[in-house]
């Protein structure tokens, strides 16, 4: 049943697949009240956010409407002034109507993911004392079905991933440690494996961490440390591992724990708390 890793592409086609599934089904009842011919609209966004998901716009309007052409005033990525055009779009009427929806809860969920991330970069620009910098990662608590266009739409915020899923990295987290006998004996069995994924370990406390390096780990998360506790982590491991801070951090703290040193926050916020650009088409 579980036989690939799906790709970017894969998963977009998926998504388009299933939202138009999902809102169109047999039939678009209410489009057909209109006479089926090529019209023009308008997409325009409300608020200033960073745009996210023009593919995921295109794919889907294009769906229904191969021949449908849509104009972009930003590119993916740029930050979008309140109130202004994001975009013109030519397409069959009845396509149109039939696609606006799905067409736009895209764009509005993978902006507002790809804008709360920007938000967390620029919180910390600067910041860091570390060479390589601090980066600000996502987790894998994402929505159901989106995981990698939430993943994508982090990257073009300018953060960047965690792991993927399950299949792209191991994390040793406190019920791991548990079963397996322990810090050590996590590490031992991870290595074991040969997967050839990156190998990360979770830390509650320094006397784990001093464990964890003790066992050879070369990449840490260090959940619910205070920022001094994260500043002695970083003096102790000495460049010996990677450190990742971790564990309900809000966007006021992110400047202080880049400040520690850390090479890497992580923040499920950025995929599970969201909220809708606020977007608007209009046919003209």
């Amino acid at each position: 049943m579980f036989d690939y890793n799906e790709t970017l592409e894969q998963a977009r086609q998926r998504n388009i697949h299933d939202a138009l599934m999902e809102d169109i089904g047999q039939n678009d009842w209410t489009a057909k009240l209109v006479p089926n011919k090529s019209v023009q609209a308008q997409l325009i966004v409300r608020q200033a956010a960073v745009l996210c998901g023009v593919d995921w716009f295109e794919g889907t309007l294009k769906k229904l409407d191969p021949n449908a052409t849509v104009t972009w005033h930003y590119m993916e990525g740029d930050m979008m002034a309140p109130d202004t055009k994001v975009c013109d779009i030519t397409a069959d009427s009845r396509a149109l109507l039939s696609a606006e929806r799905p067409c736009i809860n895209f764009l509005q969920t993978l902006s507002w993911t790809a804008s709360i991330t920007r938000q967390h970069v620029d919180a910390i620009a600067g910041a860091s004392p570390n060479p390589q910098g601090c980066a600000v990662l996502d987790t894998r608590k994402t929505i159901p079905g989106l995981r990698q266009a939430q993943k994508y739409a982090v990257r073009v915020g300018g953060g960047q991933n965690q792991r993927l899923a399950l299949w792209h990295g191991i994390l040793i987290k406190e019920n791991h440690i548990a079963a397996a006998g322990g810090i050590a004996a996590a590490l031992k069995a991870a290595a074991e494996l040969h997967s050839g994924v990156d190998i990360q370990i979770e830390v509650e406390s320094f006397a784990e961490l001093q464990e964890a390096l003790a066992a050879g780990a070369k990449s840490i998360l260090i959940d619910n440390f205070t920022t001094e506790q994260m500043k002695e982590a970083v003096t102790f491991t000495a460049g010996r591992a990677l450190l990742e801070a971790s564990g309900g951090i809000n966007l006021d703290q992110m400047r202080a724990i880049a400040a520690t040193g850390v090479d890497r926050i992580s923040l499920g916020k950025l995929t599970k708390d969201v909220n809708a650009v606020d977007f608007s088409m209009r046919i003209l």
